[in-house]
């Protein structure tokens, strides 16, 4: 999860969101690491989730960082999608 984070260039690895900017942030290892991993899990905050708070970036520059610090995994498979324009 780490290595996925560390590889995003616009977002800013946040514990508490609501800024302006794009956050994102590692609940397993932040907000909930006190919890224990079956309590997380069962109230569905995975070691794999991240949470993204979107700021006023361009979402095409939010959505290529994305991409690219997934495409930075070893065995990274693309399956993402590009969503539509809202």
């Amino acid at each position: 999860m780490d290595r996925s984070i560390n590889n995003l260039n616009i977002f800013t690895r946040a514990v508490s969101l609501g800024g302006v900017e794009s956050l994102i942030s590692h609940p397993a290892s932040t907000t909930h690491s006190i919890i224990s991993v079956e309590d997380r899990e069962n109230a569905g905050i995975t070691d794999s989730l991240m949470r993204i708070s979107v700021g006023i970036e361009e979402s095409e520059d939010l959505i290529n960082d994305l991409e690219q610090a997934f495409m930075n995994l070893k065995g990274y498979k693309q399956t993402l999608e590009t969503p539509s324009k809202v």
